[in-house]
């Protein structure tokens, strides 16, 4: 008897620990969840601007004598100018030096000729609506806040379990509740079902 109450004491206990940090990621996933599945309410972002510059000959010489010469570029690009995102890929073809960076902000596209050292930089910003929905799917978002996103799905997990297990513990409506879990199982997998 002692044990029982016991746990629900402690289901109690993490239910309630839990709920606060729970309540704030859960509100922003579900709300850029819902950003997400309606792409047509907002205006997709039309910020592109391109930019040149000229590499100096130093940069230049050195870049010549290195297989990918990529972080010498950006390097020297950063130094220039504030560009958006991380770095991503890079590839070198014949005499030019393509790079991308990509991050929840935005993306930028470096064009580098190592004959002239002429550089053309094209970045896109991303709007707010993007960057959200970029944040809700962990796109290109680093990995402190890959690390959120798995540190919040397990406590919606350890919520959500020790929120059931609450939901069982009232004796006088367990027959109710567990035809509620049936019809609810029912329901969302009538659902996966029509949606594949």
């Amino acid at each position: 008897m002692y044990q029982r109450r016991d746990f629900y004491r402690h289901a109690r206990y993490v239910h309630g620990w839990l709920s606060a940090f729970a309540f704030i990621t859960l509100l922003f996933f579900s709300v850029t969840g819902l950003l997400l599945n309606h792409p047509e309410w907002f205006e997709p972002a039309k910020n592109e601007a391109t930019s040149t510059l000229v590499l100096p000959d130093t940069v230049l010489k050195s870049i010549k004598q290195q297989e990918n010469p990529s972080d010498t570029i950006l390097n020297y690009v950063r130094q220039q100018q504030t560009v958006v995102g991380r770095y991503q890929s890079s590839e070198v073809m014949d005499n030019e030096v393509m790079i991308r960076l990509e991050s929840p902000a935005g993306s930028t596209d470096i064009f580098v000729s190592t004959d002239t050292g002429d550089t053309e930089i094209t970045q896109n910003p991303a709007s707010t609506v993007s960057l959200l929905n970029d944040l809700h799917r962990g796109k290109n978002s680093g990995l402190a806040w890959s690390w959120l996103i798995d540190i919040s799905a397990i406590i919606f997990i350890v919520l959500s379990l020790a929120g059931y297990i609450l939901f069982l513990s009232i004796k006088t409506r367990l027959v109710t509740h567990l035809v509620l879990t049936a019809i609810s199982l029912a329901m969302i997998i009538l659902l996966i079902w029509s949606a594949v």
